[in-house]
């Protein structure tokens, strides 16, 4: 799954499959955790959050 760099002191970047609704998230620590049967209205909220960290939080 590609991911791609997000504008975030937490987080380094986001990938989403939206067929397997799997969401991948890199922390800025270089930890990266796959999390399963996030819808996607979930993740756009996130995208659109004013603070990524804080909400994803």
């Amino acid at each position: 799954m590609k991911r791609a760099a997000v504008t975030s002191r937490s987080l380094r970047s986001l990938g989403y499959d939206s067929e397997q609704q799997v969401l991948e998230v890199e922390f800025s620590s270089g930890a990266l955790y796959r999390y399963e049967e996030v819808p996607p209205d979930a993740v756009q909220a996130l995208l659109e959050a004013d603070s990524l960290g804080r909400h994803f939080n």
